[in-house]
C-alpha cells in the first residue's frame, strides 16, 4: 500500500479535505515540544486553519523530547497526516499540512535550540504532561534531584528538559538582540502558564540572573485551557484507513467534533488571527477550573472504576445506569466549587460532556485515561475535595474516585486480571502500600504523600474515614457493586 506523502496526496478521494495553501510557501512560526496525538488533533489543526485563511507564518516545527516514534511516523509522509472526526457513525476526514518538520531532541539537541532561537519562531507550544515541567507539585520549586533537570542545571550545552530547551534558546535570542517567543503550555494543569514561567525563570536564574530578569520582564507565558478528547490510534484504525482510501497513514489521529482552546490575552510577539475553537480571554482560570473538575475529574473516576470493573472503554462504562448516575453525583458535588464565566452555562456543559462520553466511535480506553494518576488527581479530584471540605460539604462521590485510584495501584482488577500501573510514582507507591495490611493503612499511606495530597486533607479524619470505607468496599465487593451500593447514586 502506498504511503501518504506530498507525492501521493492527490491520490486521495475527493471527499477528503486537503490543504488549500501552498506548503512550500509556509514559514515555520511555531515550535511545538512534545508532539503526540493530542497536539495533532488540537493545536496543529488551529494553526492549519490559520494557514488555510491565508496567513502563512504559522507552520509548525515539532519536537519529540524522548523517542523517534512520531518522527518516524510523520517525516516519511512529509509531515502530512489525517484527522478523523468521529460523531457516532459519521466520520469527517481532513489532511493536515501544518507540521513541516519533526526533530528528536536526544538525537540533536542543538538543532532543537536553533529552531527555538530562529527569528521566524514567534510561538512555542508544549504538551509535555505534568512530569515535563520538573516542578515539585506541592511547593512549585524545581525538582533539583531529578537527573534530567540536574543535567540542565549543570549545563545547557545539550538540554534535556523542556524548560532547559526554552532557557537555552531564550539566552541566544537575548544575546542576538531578539525578542523572546510566547511560550504556551497546552497541558491540563491549573495555572499552566504560571508553572511554565516559574520553571523557566528558576532554571535561568541558576545560569544567569540577568537572563532570568529579562525573561520575566519581556517574555509571555499565557494561561490556557485545552479541551478535546483524543483516544489512542490503533493498528486497526491505520489499516481501516488504508483499506478505505488507498494510502497508509501511520500518523493519523481520531477525535470528536468538540474542540476548545482558551488562551489568556498575553503575547509578546505576533499571533495568528485564530478562528473558531479558539477564545482569547482576560481570565482563563474559570474555564480551566470547570474543565478540570467536571470533564477531567469525571474522566479519571470513570477510568479507575471502569477499569477495575474490567470495562475497556468510557462509553461502555456509562452504559451501566449506576455508573452514569455516579457521574452525575460527582458533578453535583464538583459544580458547587466553580465560579463559571458568564459565557459558560454549566447545565448545558454537563449535558454536552455526557454526550461526548457517550460517543462510542471514539473507543476511548479507560486504561489510557488511567495513566499518570498521581500527577492528575491533585487537580482533577483532590483540589475539588479540599474546596468542599473547607466549606463543610460532603465529598462522597469525589472520594470514591480517589479510592478507586488507590485500589488501581494494586495492579489487578476485580476479575483478577493484571494491569500495568503507568505512573511516575508507581514503584514508590507500590513499595509503600505493600507494607500495609488493611484499607485504613493504605489510605493513611496515600494521605501522607505530600507530593499528591494537599495539606488541608492530610489530617482530615472525616475524609480519611470516607476514603477507607470506599476502599474497603472496592477491595471486598468490587467497583460495580460499590457504585450500586451508593444509595443516592443507585436511586
Amino acid at each position: 500500500m502506498p504511503r501518504l506523502s506530498s507525492a501521493t496526496l492527490d491520490a486521495l478521494p475527493a471527499a477528503v479535505a486537503r490543504p488549500s495553501y501552498d506548503r512550500a510557501q509556509v514559514k515555520p512560526g511555531v515550535v511545538h515540544l512534545g508532539i503526540g496525538a493530542f497536539h495533532r488533533a488540537h493545536q496543529a489543526v488551529m494553526f492549519d486553519d490559520a494557514l488555510s485563511a491565508g496567513d502563512l507564518r504559522w507552520g509548525i516545527r515539532a519536537v519529540s523530547l524522548r523517542s523517534p516514534g512520531v518522527r518516524d511516523q510523520m517525516m516519511p509522509q512529509n509531515g502530512l497526516y489525517h484527522i478523523l472526526v468521529r460523531d457516532g457513525s459519521d466520520v469527517a476526514i481532513r489532511t493536515i499540512g501544518a507540521v513541516l518538520d519533526v526533530k528528536v531532541a536526544p538525537e540533536d539537541p542543538a538543532a532543537v535550540v536553533a529552531m527555538l532561537a530562529d527569528a521566524d519562531t514567534h510561538i512555542v507550544t508544549m504538551t509535555v504532561t505534568e512530569k515535563g515541567y520538573k516542578l515539585d507539585p506541592a511547593s512549585g520549586a524545581l525538582l533539583t534531584d531529578d537527573p534530567q533537570l540536574a543535567a540542565d542545571i549543570a549545563s545547557l550545552d545539550a538540554p534535556v528538559t523542556a524548560p532547559g530547551f526554552l532557557v537555552a534558546a531564550l539566552a541566544i535570542r537575548r544575546a542576538r538582540g531578539m525578542a523572546p517567543f510566547t511560550a504556551i503550555s497546552c497541558d491540563n494543569l491549573p495555572s499552566n502558564g504560571h508553572r511554565l514561567r516559574s520553571a523557566v525563570i528558576a532554571l535561568a536564574q541558576r545560569h544567569d540572573p540577568a537572563l532570568a530578569e529579562w525573561i520575566a520582564r519581556k517574555g509571555a507565558f499565557p494561561e490556557t485551557m485545552v479541551d478535546r478528547i483524543v483516544p489512542a490510534t490503533t493498528a486497526d484504525d491505520v489499516a481501516a484507513f488504508a483499506s478505505d482510501h488507498g494510502l497508509t497513514d501511520d500518523a493519523l489521529v481520531k477525535t470528536e467534533p468538540f474542540t476548545q482552546w482558551v488562551i489568556e490575552d498575553r503575547f509578546c510577539g505576533p499571533r495568528p488571527d485564530f478562528g473558531p475553537g479558539v477564545q482569547i480571554t482576560a481570565a482563563v482560570a474559570p474555564w480551566e477550573e470547570a474543565k478540570l473538575r467536571l470533564l477531567n475529574g469525571a474522566h479519571s473516576a470513570i477510568a479507575y472504576l471502569g477499569g477495575l470493573a474490567g470495562i475497556a472503554h468510557v462509553h461502555e462504562v456509562l452504559e451501566h445506569a449506576p455508573m452514569r448516575a455516579f457521574v452525575e453525583r460527582l458533578w453535583d458535588e464538583a459544580e458547587t466549587t466553580l465560579s463559571p464565566p458568564a459565557e459558560l452555562n454549566v447545565a448545558h456543559y454537563r449535558r454536552e460532556l455526557m454526550a461526548r462520553f457517550d460517543n462510542g466511535a471514539l473507543m476511548h480506553r479507560t486504561h489510557q485515561i488511567a495513566m499518570d494518576g498521581s500527577q492528575k488527581l491533585p487537580q482533577r479530584l483532590l483540589a475539588t475535595i479540599a474546596h468542599r471540605r473547607a466549606a463543610g460539604q460532603g465529598v462522597d462521590a469525589l472520594s470514591l474516585g480517589v479510592a478507586a485510584w488507590i485500589r488501581w495501584q494494586a495492579g489487578v482488577n476485580d476479575h483478577g486480571v493484571s494491569h500495568v500501573v503507568d505512573d511516575p510514582l508507581a514503584d514508590r507507591l507500590a513499595q509503600l502500600l505493600a507494607t500495609q495490611t488493611d484499607a485504613a493503612g493504605r489510605v493513611r499511606t496515600i494521605l501522607d504523600c505530600e507530593a499528591i495530597v494537599p495539606a488541608s486533607l492530610r489530617d482530615d479524619s472525616a475524609f480519611a474515614d470516607m476514603l477507607t470505607g470506599h476502599l474497603d468496599s472496592l477491595e471486598r465487593k468490587g467497583a460495580m457493586a460499590t457504585v450500586m451500593a451508593m444509595a443516592p447514586v443507585a436511586a
